[in-house]
């Protein structure tokens, strides 16, 4: 049974703090989750004002809108993905926001609701769908994937130097039947890792399920582009934050907001520019953003948080 959405916004402050919300504008929480983001802008907004939240995690959007519904009056709820934005706002007639969020963090109770089989803690079938409305599951990447495409996702994507010895095992293992649920997955898992590693401060299948949940949701695929489509439809003056979990995805939002900031990409040898590319935005905050002590004491999954965000030229 679905437990009831409970979940932390993390750096929730912070990143509300560098939207310098304006009472009567529009924004946008493009990884709505339960809301906790969503309800201190809203809190910020006045009548006149729009704000869109969007989440592709049905469980999430309902959560989100009965905690918003004392916003109802200025909320537009919509189930997509982020990386959607243009289509959404399109179709809700508008051209342009003055702000938005992302938060790219898997929320608490995706992670901690058995049935929907993100946990290496709980026993479920493999599932890891933040859509429940995609096709591609955790069961068809783990019986269906070649070994080698495995064991590049694996590492890749999960930054896991077992990775090849893990593929091998999964391989081996679904040949004699398919591996239908999280805990066969997690203790073929930790039969690769050599003995001594086992028992270390992380779980062994941790960043092996990290990577199949990346590839199920194409976390990382989408991110980029999701990103230069936000800044895009920003008003000038308008700040995009994002709140990161993991090294890959800071990696790639430090870059784009990076190539976005610095306009021209003209050899460093050319005496002029002659690509003509101006600076779209300007970092907010060169260094990341990270949760204080209060917060790290209160909710574990804050400690590899960071925070960027740009503001539209």
């Amino acid at each position: 049974m679905m437990s009831e959405f409970k979940h932390i916004s993390v750096l929730l402050n912070e990143s509300v703090d560098m939207l310098g919300v304006k009472p009567s504008g529009v924004y946008v929480d493009g990884t709505l989750g339960g809301g906790g983001h969503a309800e201190l802008v809203c809190s910020k907004l006045s009548g006149d004002a729009t704000f869109i939240g969007v989440d592709r995690d049905m469980t999430a959007i309902k959560a989100a809108s009965k905690r918003l519904e004392k916003y109802k009056n200025i909320t537009k709820i919509v189930h997509s993905n982020f990386a959607d934005i243009k289509n959404v706002l399109s179709e809700l007639g508008i051209n342009g926001i003055d702000g938005a969020i992302l938060d790219l963090g898997v929320s608490s109770p995706q992670l901690d609701t058995a049935e929907r089989g993100f946990s290496y803690n709980m026993d479920a079938r493999l599932d890891m769908r933040m859509n429940q409305e995609d096709k591609l599951s955790a069961y068809e990447v783990v019986n269906e994937y070649s070994e080698s495409e495995l064991s590049k996702i694996i590492f890749d994507y999960g930054e896991e130097r077992f990775a090849r010895q893990i593929a091998r095992a999964i391989c081996e293992k679904r040949k004699e039947k398919d591996i239908g649920t999280t805990l066969e997955l997690c203790e073929i898992i930790k039969n690769a890792y050599p003995v001594k590693m086992r028992f270390q401060d992380k779980h062994p299948a941790k960043r092996t399920f990290q990577a199949i949940r990346i590839e199920v949701n194409n976390e990382l695929g989408i991110l980029r582009q999701a990103i230069c489509d936000f800044v895009d439809v920003l008003n000038p003056g308008g700040v995009l934050s994002v709140i990161t979990f993991h090294s890959l995805e800071d990696r790639i939002v430090k870059q784009t907001f990076s190539d976005l900031a610095s306009g021209c990409e003209c050899p460093k040898d050319f005496p002029i520019c002659v690509c003509g590319k101006k600076p779209k935005v300007k970092l907010v905050n060169k260094k990341p953003i990270v949760s204080g002590t209060a917060e790290l004491q209160e909710n574990m999954r804050a400690h590899s948080a960071k925070l960027r965000a740009v503001k539209k030229i």
